[in-house]
C-alpha cells in the first residue's frame, strides 16, 4: 500500500504514540482521522496539522460506528486502522490495602483489549467495502509487558497479551477479505505518561535498555506503523520494538 493511498483512522490520536502516528502519516501524504476522547487536544491537533478529528470512546459501539462514518465521509474510504488508545494502572494483585481492585482491572482490559477489538472489527467492516485486492490494514498496539510484565502490571500485561494473542487469528479471519492485521509491542517510550515520572526514574528505565540506552521516541513507533502499512507481505505478526 502506497502511503499516498492511505486513508487511516488512529485511535488515541491526540497524544503519545497515537499523536506521533497521526503526524507522521499526515506529513507523508496520507489522509488521517484522529480518534480520541480528549476533545481539546484533538481539536488543537486538527487545527495544527489539518487532519480530521472525531471525539470517540473506543469502548462504545455507537461512538466508534459514528466516528467511522464521519471518517469515511471525510476521507472517502478507510483502508488503515491504527489502535493506540490505551490506559495503564499500577496495582499489585495483593497489596497493602488488600486485593487488586476488580473495577480497575476490568477498565484496563475494556479500554486496551476490548476497545481495540471493537475498533478493529468495525473498521474491518468498512474496509470490506473497498475495491481492489488489498482492502486494508489493521495495526494494534500491544506492549513488551505482554511478554515481560512487571510488578503491578497484572491488568496492563493481561490486556496487552490479549492484543498480541488475537493478532494471528484475526489475520486469518480477515485474510480472505484482503485485510492484513499486525501488532506492535513497544518497549518503554517517552510518552506523556512516562514524562510524568521523575527524571531519575526515567533515567533508570533507560539504563535497562540494552541499546540504545534511552527511551523510545514516539516518532520511531510511527515509522514502524508506516513500514507495516507499506509492507504488503507482512501479516499476522507482532513486532517487538
Amino acid at each position: 500500500m502506497k502511503i499516498s493511498d492511505v486513508a487511516a483512522i488512529v485511535t488515541g490520536g491526540a497524544s503519545g504514540l497515537g499523536e506521533a502516528t497521526v503526524r507522521a502519516l499526515a506529513a507523508a501524504g496520507a489522509k488521517v482521522t484522529a480518534l480520541d476522547r480528549d476533545a481539546d487536544r484533538g481539536a488543537a491537533l486538527a487545527a495544527e496539522t489539518g487532519v480530521h478529528f472525531v471525539e470517540t470512546d473506543v469502548t462504545d459501539e455507537t461512538s466508534v460506528t459514528e466516528a467511522l462514518t464521519q471518517a469515511r465521509g471525510q476521507m472517502g474510504r478507510i483502508n488503515a486502522a491504527v489502535n493506540c488508545a490505551g490506559i495503564v494502572i499500577g496495582e499489585r494483585t495483593l497489596g497493602r490495602k488488600g486485593p487488586h481492585g476488580l473495577d480497575g482491572f476490568r477498565r484496563v482490559v475494556d479500554v486496551n483489549l476490548v476497545g481495540s477489538f471493537n475498533v478493529a472489527r468495525l473498521a474491518a467492516a468498512e474496509m470490506a467495502k473497498n475495491d481492489g485486492t488489498e482492502k486494508g490494514v489493521i495495526v494494534n498496539t500491544a506492549s513488551i509487558a505482554a511478554y515481560d510484565g512487571q510488578k503491578g502490571q497484572a491488568a496492563y500485561a493481561a490486556s496487552k497479551a490479549g492484543i498480541a494473542g488475537m493478532t494471528l487469528p484475526m489475520a486469518r479471519d480477515l485474510a480472505s477479505i484482503g485485510i492484513r492485521v499486525c501488532a506492535i509491542a513497544p518497549g518503554i517510550f517517552l510518552t506523556p505518561m512516562m514524562q510524568g515520572l521523575p527524571d531519575d526514574v526515567q533515567a533508570g528505565l533507560a539504563a535497562d535498555v540494552p541499546f540504545p540506552p534511552r527511551l523510545g521516541d514516539p516518532a520511531e513507533f510511527a515509522a514502524l506503523v508506516r513500514f507495516i502499512l507499506e509492507a504488503g507481505y507482512l501479516n499476522g505478526e507482532v513486532t517487538v520494538s
